[in-house]
């Protein structure tokens, strides 16, 4: 890349770092940002920043946030004896944007995967017993991936939270087996919520 100048070889090489940005996709982000006027180039690096600077996990549900609470789970309209339990950030954003779902959200960071080495102590599935006992949760909605390591995961913590007297449901229709919530339409995720099942 001798042809580009080294301070814009550096930013292609960077955007090109990013998942599913290729070479070509890398060459034309930087031109955009070389043509951007110096305030909204600016501004753009800052947000970057930023994010690096600001955003950690919640406290609570371990889900991003700006804040040591994020938002839902410092809401006191949300309704915080119902427990809705997903693998990642990414899945609590979906069920959210469904409109389906107004308790709180518990986010284990991952899925049981032995042959991948991640164990019941890699994910956040110990802390959910703490929060099901400090807030009096009477529901528990496992919304893992319909996929084997969410499966798994789901009955896991099933079998765990069996003597907490709750209520467990998974949910149901809707979700198509191996499909990953993240790429679920938001229709889909409301009818899957709506026609959860109780686990025995």
């Amino acid at each position: 890349m001798g042809y580009y100048p080294a301070s814009l070889t550096g930013l292609i090489e960077n955007f090109a770092k990013l998942p599913g940005v290729g070479f070509k996709t890398a060459e034309r982000l930087a031109m955009h940002i070389l043509k951007m006027p110096y305030n909204e180039a600016s501004y753009f690096s800052e947000s970057i920043i930023e994010v690096k600077k600001k955003i950690r996990f919640c406290a609570e549900c371990f889900c991003l946030s700006d804040n040591e609470i994020c938002a839902i789970c410092a809401n006191p309209l949300r309704n915080n004896s119902t427990l809705c339990i997903v693998e990642q950030p990414a899945d609590m954003i979906v069920i959210e944007k469904s409109g389906a779902f107004k308790g709180l959200y518990h986010i284990l960071g991952g899925a049981l995967s032995p042959m991948d080495g991640i164990m019941p102590n890699d994910i956040k599935i110990k802390e959910i017993i703490a929060r099901i006992d400090k807030n009096k949760i009477v529901e528990v909605i496992i919304a893992t991936n319909t996929n084997a390591e969410g499966e798994s995961t789901a009955d896991y913590i099933a079998t765990i939270l069996k003597s907490k007297k709750i209520k467990i449901s998974r949910i149901a229709s809707g979700i198509p087996v191996g499909g990953e919530l993240k790429y679920i339409d938001q229709v889909t995720i409301k009818k899957a919520l709506d026609a959860r099942y109780v686990i025995d």
